[in-house]
C-alpha cells in the first residue's frame, strides 16, 4: 500500500516530504487511469478542444500519448485556491488508543496532509494558493500566492496546527465561511475541509455561506471529512460506551446498538440533505472518508480545474 492510500499515517513531522510523495504517487497513477497525458505535461497543458484553433498544438506530446493537447500560455494556467480548514476540536477525531500502537490518523491530520498535497500540486501548475484556518473564528487567512517561501510559510501553519490539538473547541463555519467569502476579492477555487459537525439550528445558517461563496462567483468544493465507519455507519461493539463531545465535554452512556439504528438514519438524512443543497448551490460535495487515502482528493480538484480552464 502506498502512501496515496495509506491513511495509517503516524508521523506528519515532515508535511512537505509527505505531500511530495502523495502527489508524485498521484502523478504516477494517472498514467494509468482516464486523466492518462496530465501526469507529466498538466502544468503546461490542456485537452484540444474540437474547433478551435490547432496553432498551438504541442505534437510531441501527441506523438507519446496519441492525445492532442494545447501548450497553454503562463497566463491562461494561473488559478486561485484557497484552501479553507476547520480546525474545530471535532477535527481531531479518532483521538489515539494509548493501549493500541497501531498507527492511525484523525481528521484534521488527513486534511492537513490533503492541503499540503493540494498545495504542492498547485504549485507545480504555477497556481497561487491561500490558507484559511478557524474553528469559533478565523484563526490564519492568507492571501494566494504561487511562490515557494508562501509554501512553506502555509505547511508551517499547518504543522502548527498539529502539534498543538485542543479539546473543548467549538466550530461556528457560518461566520468563518462568511468571512472568507467577503475577503477574497477575486474569482477563485475554494476548496473546504470540514466535517460539518455544527449544532442542529445552524444546518440551515452553514448552507446559506456556501451559497455566499458562489454568489461572490466563486467556484467551491466541498470536502466532507469523515471516519465514515465509525461517524457515519456507527460501526461499535454492541457494549456499553461513553460518548464524549470534543467540542462541548458533554457525556452520554449508551449500549451502541440501542442508538445505531436512529443515529444512522439521522446521519443519511443529513448526509442526503448536505447533497441536496450542494447541487442546488453548485457546489462540488465529495465525501473524504479518512479511511480512503488521497487519490479521492486529489482527482476531484484535478477534475474541477480542468472544467475551470475550459
Amino acid at each position: 500500500m502506498d502512501l496515496l492510500d495509506n491513511f495509517e499515517v503516524r508521523d506528519l513531522g515532515n508535511l512537505d516530504l509527505l505531500a511530495k510523495q502523495v502527489v508524485e504517487g498521484f502523478i504516477i497513477g494517472l498514467h494509468k487511469s482516464p486523466f492518462h497525458g496530465f501526469s507529466v505535461e498538466f502544468a503546461e497543458h490542456r485537452l484540444y478542444n474540437p474547433g478551435e484553433s490547432m496553432k498551438n498544438i504541442d505534437w510531441k506530446v501527441y506523438a507519446r500519448t496519441d492525445k492532442m493537447f494545447v501548450k497553454n500560455f503562463e497566463e491562461e494556467t494561473n488559478l486561485r485556491c484557497q484552501i479553507v480548514i476547520d480546525s474545530s476540536s471535532s477535527m481531531y477525531y479518532p483521538k489515539p488508543d494509548k493501549k493500541n500502537k497501531k498507527k492511525y490518523t484523525n481528521k484534521l491530520q488527513f486534511s492537513s496532509l490533503a492541503a499540503a498535497a493540494l498545495m504542492n500540486l498547485l504549485q507545480k501548475q504555477r497556481d497561487a494558493f491561500g490558507l484559511s484556518i478557524f474553528n469559533e473564528d478565523i484563526q490564519t487567512h492568507t492571501r494566494c500566492k504561487s511562490s515557494t517561501s508562501h509554501y512553506r510559510l502555509l505547511l508551517t501553519y499547518l504543522q502548527k496546527l498539529l502539534d498543538n490539538p485542543e479539546d473543548g473547541i467549538k466550530t461556528s463555519a457560518t461566520k468563518a465561511l462568511h468571512q472568507i467569502a467577503e475577503s477574497i476579492h477575486r474569482r477563485s477555487l475554494v476548496v473546504i475541509f470540514t466535517d460539518m459537525f455544527e449544532q442542529n439550528e445552524e444546518t440551515e445558517k452553514l448552507f446559506s455561506t456556501l451559497q455566499h461563496l458562489k454568489h461572490n462567483k466563486h467556484e467551491v468544493v466541498l470536502f466532507h471529512v469523515v471516519d465514515k465507519k465509525k461517524e457515519l455507519d456507527f460501526e461499535f461493539e454492541n457494549r456499553p460506551y461513553i460518548f464524549i463531545d470534543m467540542e462541548t465535554g458533554e457525556r452520554v452512556r449508551l449500549q451502541s446498538n440501542q442508538a445505531k439504528d436512529e443515529y444512522v438514519k439521522r446521519m443519511a438524512q443529513f448526509q442526503e440533505q448536505l447533497k441536496v443543497k450542494c447541487l442546488q448551490y453548485k457546489v462540488d460535495f465529495v465525501e473524504a472518508d479518512i479511511h480512503r487515502g488521497f487519490r479521492p482528493i486529489l482527482q476531484a480538484y484535478l477534475v474541477k480545474r480542468s472544467r475551470m480552464s475550459r
